[in-house]
Order: C-alpha cells, then sequence, then structure tokens
C-alpha cells in the first residue's frame, strides 16, 4: 500500500493507493500550523502495510522534515519527494524553468489531463486552485500547459488589507452578495468576488482562443465557496492535487 502526501502552505492532505486498484481511499486532512498534528499523527499510527510513501508539497520545510522522519520511524522507509518537471505524463509546461512553478499546480495539470483524457475530451481547461493563494493554470487540448496566474487567497486578501490600512478589523464572515451595505461584508464579498471574476475572465479567453468551451476544475479548501460566486459551469475536486501524486505513483 502506497501512502500519498500533499503539504500545502497551510494544510496538509493525505490518501492511499492499493497499485492493484484504480481508486483512492483513506483520504484525511489536517491543519499543519508548521508542524505536523497530533490528529494526523494518531490517524498514520493506525496505517500497517505501508510500503512506499509518495510525497509533495509547497509548505514549510519543517514540515517536510517532519514526514520524513515519521516514516522512517513507522514504516522504516524515506519518503519519495516529488518535483516538478518539463514533461510528465503527457503534460508539457509552459515555463521556462519548470522548477519555478509549485509542485502543487504540477500535480494538478497532470490530474486534469488524465482526467479529461479518460473521458474522452478534447476540451482545454482552466484549474483554479483556491487555498492559502488562488492559482490559475491553462492547459490546452493535448496537454500544453499555457501559464497561469496566482492571487493572494481570500484570508489573505482579507488580513493584508486590514493589515495595511485603518480600517477596523472586523470578524472573519461570509458574504455571497454582488455588493455590501456594511464594511465587514463588503471586505468578505470582494474576497470572494475578485477571484470569481478573474476566473471567468480567463475561462472567456481561453474559450476565444481556442474555440472550444474549457472545462473548469475548482480544487483547494476554498473550492466551494469560489464555486457558488462563479457564474459558470464548474466542477469542484477536492483531492485533485493527490490525484496527480498517483499519476506518477
Amino acid at each position: 500500500m502506497q501512502l500519498l502526501v500533499d503539504i500545502g502552505n497551510t494544510s496538509i492532505k493525505w490518501a492511499l493507493r492499493n497499485p492493484a486498484a484504480a481508486d483512492l481511499s483513506g483520504f484525511g486532512a489536517a491543519m499543519h500550523g508548521g508542524a505536523l498534528p497530533l490528529d494526523l499523527l494518531a490517524v498514520w499510527d493506525e496505517l500497517d502495510g505501508i510500503d512506499a510513501v509518495i510525497a509533495a508539497g509547497v509548505g514549510p520545510g519543517p514540515v517536510k522534515h517532519a514526514v520524513t522522519d515519521v516514516c522512517q520511524a513507522r514504516w522504516g522507509i524515506a519518503p519519495r519527494w516529488i518535483a516538478t518537471r518539463a514533461e510528465a505524463q503527457g503534460v508539457r509546461l509552459a515555463y521556462a524553468e519548470p522548477s519555478r512553478l509549485g509542485v502543487d499546480r504540477f500535480l494538478a495539470l497532470i490530474a486534469t489531463h488524465r482526467r479529461l483524457a479518460g473521458q474522452g475530451s478534447a476540451a482545454p481547461a482552466l484549474i483554479v486552485d483556491a487555498g492559502t493563494a488562488i492559482t490559475y493554470d491553462l492547459l490546452a487540448p493535448a496537454g500544453r500547459h499555457l501559464g497561469g496566474l496566482i492571487l493572494p487567497g481570500m484570508k489573505l486578501m482579507r488580513d493584508s488589507l486590514l493589515a495595511g490600512t485603518q480600517i477596523p478589523r472586523y470578524e472573519p464572515i461570509d458574504a455571497d452578495l454582488s455588493w455590501a451595505t456594511d464594511t465587514g461584508e463588503a471586505i468578505a464579498a470582494a474576497s470572494i468576488q475578485a477571484p470569481a471574476a478573474l476566473a471567468e475572465r480567463l475561462y472567456h479567453r481561453l474559450q476565444q482562443q481556442t474555440g472550444i468551451a474549457p472545462t473548469l476544475l475548482l480544487t483547494g479548501g476554498d473550492a466551494e465557496r469560489l464555486a457558488a460566486a462563479i457564474e459558470l459551469p464548474a466542477e469542484c475536486v477536492p483531492d485533485l492535487v493527490l490525484h496527480g501524486l498517483a499519476a506518477l505513483a
């Protein structure tokens, strides 16, 4: 049994992969806060029969080191760390320096390409990962990566605005509004509407360039909140990065 691990900026996700089966199982997630959380350790302590750990992540170095230490102590194996490559699994990156593309984006591209190929789709794709940062990646048919954009995540938008102005700090709230009549709601609504509007803009630009309506995939912790604000057909795939890891496993 393989343990797949995705380390993000603020959370860590994992799943189990049986090489003899097609589907993943045993999904889990936890906020790491710069160290391995106790609930993760409790879950992993119950895992038996792990003979390989495949890991990747853009998160803090100490969390990666802790994962390595736990794997060696628990199962006597070191993780195989996945890095971004210029080409893999039929995906060709647009970046001249592949290492400058986050490995989470690289894995999401691979998972999306395989997903569309499995569906027999020749459509381009727009992948939006709404996490600590919000990343946008455009994938042309045949696995050609066109590039992407990066925004601060919803929480970072709110926090940076409050830190850089004299606006009184408001309690975090959700506001699924086009506009608001209260400052707190205005900040909350804008942090959702802004990334949603960019997703719609990129979708239409990609459709104009390719002549085909793209597939829009959303992933990350804020994917569902973002999906509610996007006036386009979209699919939320919470574990897209882990499926990319599975493809390379």
